[in-house]
């Protein structure tokens, strides 16, 4: 349908084939966009990002998304390659020290929990306000992040995420107001069902929780390559007054108290 024909834009965080940004780098390019590709230096080299740029003939940039200098250099060299200023940036990075190295919620690491809301969340309002003042994202643009239900509901083994993204939830609603009435540009998050990454494996219990949110859906738990064509279709113009938004794609998750198939094993 090439629901992006024409545009460009920015995709954070693919590491490997199983990461969402991964399915929607493919998504956005077969729609007809053009891209760039960025990761932490880092998770550059022991991801296998440079098989999708070669893929997609997308150039990666390597970015520490909590360095404004490092920020301001991508925006730099994305509208260098991609000839102009871009219409779509989709923020997918979450990281938790204290969930690898297993500190339970109530024995946390402090300067640990400060590292996860920098790298998960705080990320999100220095890359809006970077854009911002660059006047790096065409009018009618839209800037996505990628976030989880337990911003709202208590998992316990989800650790200090949980407050990740709720903070990452109130930066895309508070900027999003800011960047509408100067820019017209949207900002939305995404509420995706578990999905097997690299990075959601390595929660406790997380095989376990998969299938029990699987049981609750009455859809199933939504994989990721129908997360990627729901964000194609928020970087699209047929979203253009969707803003300020946590949106639930997770199968009807977020709406069920109890489920017959959980009930029955």
């Amino acid at each position: 349908m090439n629901l992006l024909e024409g545009k460009k834009g920015i995709i954070f965080g693919a590491l490997d084939d199983k990461s969402i940004a991964w399915k929607v780098a493919e998504k956005c390019v077969a729609h007809g966009a053009k891209i760039t590709l960025t990761n932490a230096p880092v998770a550059l080299r022991f991801g296998t990002i440079n098989e999708l740029g070669e893929k997609l003939n997308a150039e990666i940039i390597p970015a520490d998304a909590t360095n404004l200098e490092d920020l301001e250099n991508l925006l730099t060299k994305s509208m260098e390659i991609l000839g102009g200023k871009v219409d779509f940036i989709l923020h997918s990075i979450g990281m938790s020290v204290n969930v690898r190295k297993k500190r339970e919620y109530t024995n946390i690491k402090y300067e640990w929990m400060q590292k996860t809301f920098d790298v998960s969340a705080i990320s999100f309002h220095k890359l809006m306000q970077t854009a911002l003042k660059m006047d790096a994202v065409n009018d009618w643009g839209s800037i996505l992040a990628l976030t989880y239900i337990a911003a709202q509901r208590t998992f316990p083994d989800y650790n200090e995420m949980a407050e990740s993204k709720a903070l990452l939830e109130s930066f895309a609603r508070s900027f999003g107001y800011h960047f509408g009435e100067q820019k017209k540009v949207r900002v939305n998050t995404i509420s995706q069902s578990p999905t097997m990454t690299t990075a959601g494996s390595g929660v406790k219990g997380f095989d376990e929780f998969f299938g029990y949110a699987d049981r609750m859906s009455p859809l199933g738990n939504a994989p990721a390559e129908a997360c990627a064509d729901y964000c194609v279709t928020m970087f699209s113009d047929l979203t253009r007054y969707v803003t300020m938004q946590n949106l639930y794609h997770d199968g009807g998750f977020s709406t069920m108290g109890m489920s017959e198939k959980v009930l029955k094993g």
